[in-house]
C-alpha cells in the first residue's frame, strides 16, 4: 500500500508460509509455559476460595452478620437466606477492579512487553492477599479485594499471550490451556483448603484468603525470570534478541520463515498508533466479535455462578457440612476434565470440544432444574438420592465445561488477533469476561432467590445461543500459525465479506465455519 511520500506502508503478514516453520516442542518452551501459566492458578484460587469463605460461620458472623442470622433461622426460604448485597459485593467487587485494570495494562503490556504485565500482576495480587488477611472490618476486606482484582486484570491480560506467543502452531492449543489446567488447579485446591479451615476456630477464612499469597509469589518470581517472547521482542525493535529467543525456544537455527511472519506484523503494529481505534475497523470486525461473545458467553452458561457459590449453592439444597465436600469434588473434576482438553484440543480442534461441551452443558442444566422444580421446595430438603443425582448431574456440567468453553473461552480470543491488536484484543476479552463476572457475582443470590430453580434453565438458554454461534460463526483454527491467522477470515463464509483481499491460495483448504481439518498443513516441523 503506497503512502504520500511515495513510499509504501506495512501491510503485515500478506503470505502464508506455515508450510517453511521449522522447530519443535522444547523443554524450554514447556518451562516458561508452565511457570507462565501460574498466573492461572491466581484466578482459580480466588473462585474457589469465594465461595468456601462466604460459607463459613465465623466470616458471616464477623463481617455480615445479617446474613449469618438469616442462615441460622430454619424457616428460612433456601433460595434467599444468602440473598445480600454486601455479600455479593465481597466476591464482585475484585471482578469490577479487575475489570478496569485490565485496561490500562493494555499499554503496558505492548509497551514495555508481556513479563511487565505478569509481574504487576503478581505484586498486585500479593498486597491484596495480605490486607484480606489481615482485615478487620468490611472496608479493609473489600480493599483487599480491589488489589486482587487488579492483579488477575494484568495476569490475565498477559499470560494468554504470552503462552500463545511461546507455543508452536501445532500445540498453541495444549499449551495456551495451561493457562486453564492453572485455573482449575486453583480452584480445587481453594476448595480442598476451605474444607480443612472451615474446621478451625474463628481464623480459618484467614489462612483461606491469606494462602492466596503463594501463587502470587510465584508469578512475581516466574514474570522476573522469564524470557520475553519473540513477538513482543521484534515489535519493540529487538529484532536481533527476538530472533535469539525464536531459535531457542523452537530448537533450530532454520525459523527464517516464523522471522519473517512475525517482522511483518510487526512493522504493521508499529505503523498503528491507536490499537482501541484501529480494532474497531470493519477489517477487524470478526475478532472484535469473538473477544467480545467468547468471554461472553463462557460466564453465561452458569460456571461460576456454581464455582463462586459451590458450598452456598449446596447447602441451599440442604446438603449442610457436605457443602464444602461437593465443592471440592467439582473442583477434582474440573482439572481431570482440562487435562482431557489438553490431548484432545490440538487432535479435534476447537469447534468439536465447544460445540459438543455445549450440548452436555444443556442437558444438564435442564435435569437440574426438572429435579429442584420437583422434588425441592423452599423450605424443603433434598433427599439423599436426589442429592447425589444433583451432584453428579453438576460434576457432568462441570467436566463439558472444562474441556470446551472453560479453557477455549480464553485459548481462542488470545490466538485470533493480529500483533498490532493483539494486545488490545485480549484486554477487550479480559473486561468482558470480567463485567460478566461482575454482574453474574453481584446478581446471582439475587437470582437465586427470585429465579428458584429457573435459574438453571436461564444459564440453559444462554448455552444453546452461544452453541449455535460456535457452530456457524467460529472458523477452526486448530494448527494455523499466530501471525497467519488472518488467512482464516478470508475463508469463512461469513466473515470473509469484511476481511478486505483474498488470501494468496494454495490456500489450506476446509478453513470455513463447518469445516474440522484445518491446520494439517501447519505442523511444524520435527
Amino acid at each position: 500500500m503506497e503512502v504520500g511520500d511515495g513510499s509504501f506502508a506495512p501491510v503485515g503478514v500478506s503470505k502464508q508460509r506455515a508450510d517453511q516453520y521449522k522447530g519443535r516442542l522444547t523443554t524450554y518452551v514447556v518451562v516458561a509455559c508452565l511457570v507462565a501459566a501460574v498466573g492461572g492458578a491466581i484466578f482459580g484460587y480466588d473462585i474457589g476460595v469465594s465461595g468456601g469463605v462466604t460459607s463459613m460461620d465465623t466470616f458471616l458472623e464477623k463481617f455480615f452478620h445479617t446474613v449469618y442470622l438469616k442462615k441460622r433461622r430454619a424457616e428460612e426460604d433456601h433460595y434467599c437466606k444468602y440473598n445480600d448485597q454486601g455479600l455479593a459485593a465481597f466476591t464482585s467487587s475484585l471482578y469490577l477492579a479487575g475489570l478496569v485494570a485490565s485496561i490500562v495494562a493494555s499499554p503496558i503490556t505492548r509497551k514495555y512487553g508481556r513479563r511487565a504485565s505478569i509481574v504487576c500482576g503478581g505484586i498486585s495480587f500479593l498486597i491484596g492477599a495480605a490486607l484480606n488477611a489481615a482485615a478487620v472490618n468490611l472496608a479493609m476486606l473489600l480493599s483487599g479485594r480491589i488489589m486482587l482484582g487488579v492483579g488477575i486484570g494484568f495476569g490475565d491480560q498477559a499470560v494468554p499471550l504470552y503462552l500463545s506467543e511461546m507455543a508452536p502452531a501445532h500445540l498453541r492449543g495444549a499449551l495456551n490451556m495451561m493457562f486453564q489446567l492453572a485455573t482449575t488447579t486453583g480452584i480445587f485446591t481453594a476448595n480442598m483448603i476451605n474444607y480443612g479451615t472451615a474446621k478451625l476456630p474463628s481464623w480459618g477464612w484467614r489462612l483461606s484468603l491469606g494462602l492466596a499469597a503463594l501463587p502470587a509469589i510465584l508469578m512475581t518470581v516466574g514474570g522476573l525470570l522469564l524470557p520475553e517472547t519473540p513477538n513482543s521482542l521484534i515489535e519493540r525493535g529487538s529484532r536481533e534478541k527476538g530472533r535469539q529467543v525464536l531459535e531457542r525456544i523452537r530448537g533450530t537455527n532454520e525459523v527464517d520463515a516464523e522471522f519473517e511472519d512475525i517482522v511483518d506484523a510487526s512493522e504493521l503494529a508499529n505503523s498503528i498508533k491507536h490499537p482501541f481505534r484501529n480494532i474497531l475497523e470493519r477489517r477487524n470486525r470478526p475478532q472484535l466479535v469473538m473477544a467480545i461473545c467468547m468471554p461472553a458467553f463462557q460466564i453465561l452458561n452458569g460456571i461460576n455462578s456454581i464455582l463462586f457459590y459451590a458450598p452456598v449453592l449446596f447447602q441451599t439444597m440442604g446438603f449442610g457440612n457436605a457443602s464444602l465436600y461437593s465443592s471440592a469434588l467439582t473442583g477434582a473434576v474440573l482439572v481431570l476434565s482440562t487435562v482431557v482438553s489438553i490431548g484432545l484440543v490440538d487432535r479435534l480442534g476447537r469447534r468439536v470440544l465447544l460445540i459438543s461441551g455445549g450440548i452436555q452443558m444443556v442437558l444438564c442444566q435442564v435435569i437440574v432444574a426438572i429435579i429442584l422444580g420437583v422434588k425441592f421446595g423452599s423450605n424443603d430438603e433434598l433427599s439423599k438420592g436426589y442429592s447425589v443425582l444433583v451432584v453428579i448431574v453438576i460434576c457432568l456440567f462441570v467436566i463439558a465445561f472444562g474441556w470446551s468453553w472453560g479453557p477455549l473461552g480464553w485459548t481462542v480470543p488470545s490466538e485470533i488477533f493480529p500483533l498490532e491488536t493483539r494486545s488490545a484484543g485480549q484486554s477487550i476479552t479480559v473486561a468482558v469476561n470480567l463485567l460478566f463476572t461482575f454482574i453474574i457475582a453481584q446478581c446471582f443470590l439475587s437470582m437465586l432467590c427470585s429465579f428458584k430453580h429457573g435459574i438453571f434453565l436461564f444459564f440453559a438458554g444462554w448455552i444453546v445461543i452461544m452453541t449455535l454461534f460456535v457452530y456457524f460463526f467460529l472458523p477452526e483454527t486448530k494448527g494455523v500459525p499466530i501471525e497467519e491467522m488472518i488467512f482464516v477470515w478470508k475463508k469463512h463464509w461469513f466473515w470473509k465479506r469484511m476481511v478486505p483481499g483474498t488470501p494468496d491460495v494454495d490456500d489450506i483448504d476446509g478453513l470455513g465455519s463447518h469445516s474440522m481439518e484445518s491446520g494439517e498443513k501447519t505442523k511444524l516441523g520435527s
